[in-house]
């Protein structure tokens, strides 16, 4: 069993580097890291990281810039990343921080932080402890922000 970590320059703070602190903090699952520039360059990193370097799962870390031209990037990302999942049988965590989503750098650092060690623990639960995800449905997780919660009748 192996995870994949692809990680990009573009990136305002080391999202790979909080990644693999978090997953060694809460497992010996191994790791491969792979850097590429840019988010568009996330979906054959992935499919690399899955294909050439036998990785399980992928966790795709992006930093989206606050531009309508940046969010068309991301939603190209996405689809790539979906398409990836689909030809290759296997789940890419895509844990992506937008530059418009905080009102200041600190914020924005804390956000970043969460998202990126929840998203890991996320993965982590995805290959060893997949009930774990199963108790937690409908309670309104959320990643970077407090959990909304679940909706009580």
């Amino acid at each position: 069993m192996k995870i994949g970590i692809v990680d990009t320059t573009f990136s305002r703070i080391n999202m790979g580097k909080i990644a693999i602190d978090e997953l060694r903090r809460i497992s010996s699952i191994p790791y491969e890291r792979y850097t590429v520039p840019g988010i568009k360059d996330l979906p054959v990193a992935a499919k690399k990281m899955i294909e050439e370097r036998n990785c399980d799962l992928v966790i795709t870390l992006g930093w989206v810039g606050g531009t309508q031209k940046d969010m068309f990037s991301y939603i190209v990302l996405s689809m790539g990343l979906v398409m990836v999942q689909l030809l290759t049988n296997r789940h890419i965590i895509d844990v992506t921080v937008h530059e418009d989503e905080a009102e200041s750098e600190e914020e924005l650092l804390k956000v970043a932080e969460n998202r990126v060690r929840e998203h890991v623990r996320n993965a982590v639960d995805l290959l060893v402890n997949p009930k774990r995800l199963q108790r937690m449905a409908g309670t309104g997780q959320r990643q970077g922000y407090p959990d909304a919660g679940p909706i009580m009748k």
